[in-house]
Formats: C-alpha cells, sequence, structure tokens
C-alpha cells in the first residue's frame, strides 16, 4: 500500500474513533437525564400473584419493562366499560 492511502486510512480511522466518541458523550448525557423508575417489591408481587392466578403455577419474573402506550391504555378502558352491563 502506497503512503497515500495510508495516511488516508489513518485519517479515516481517526476520524470514526472520534465519531464514536462524541456518540458515546451524547449517549452517557441521554442516559444521565432519564428519570430513574422504580418498580416496588409490592408492585412486582402483585404481578407475581396476578400471573400465578392467571396460569396456576408460580411464575419467576426475570424482566419488567414499563411502558406507556395510548392505545395500551385506551383499550384497557374499552374492555372495562363493555365488561359493564348496562339496563335499559
Amino acid at each position: 500500500m502506497d503512503e497515500n492511502k495510508q495516511d488516508e486510512m489513518l485519517q479515516l480511522l481517526r476520524s470514526l474513533r472520534d465519531e464514536v466518541q462524541g456518540l458515546r458523550k451524547r449517549v452517557e448525557t441521554l442516559e444521565a437525564n432519564q428519570p430513574k423508575r422504580v418498580i416496588s417489591e409490592e408492585v412486582i408481587c402483585i404481578l407475581s400473584s396476578a400471573i400465578a392466578a392467571y396460569l396456576g403455577v408460580k411464575p419467576r419474573i426475570r424482566q419488567i419493562r414499563l411502558i406507556s402506550s395510548e392505545s395500551w391504555a385506551h383499550q384497557g378502558r374499552a374492555t372495562i366499560q363493555a365488561s359493564h352491563a348496562l339496563k335499559r
């Protein structure tokens, strides 16, 4: 490889390294500014009990992810409202 190509490759590698370092700093900043949501032990017990009642066996909860979704909330409300018998 001639010296010109080597210089181009080194310059490209340095540029990529600088990009990765910049991205790493941005990710660290974003992660530091994320609010920490903690799930209480009581909530985990309630979830575990509900799953055990549904499945008939004691579950082993490995991970819980908190999500927020308008469609999830809308579906939940629709299900609850549909379960009520209205008298006419």
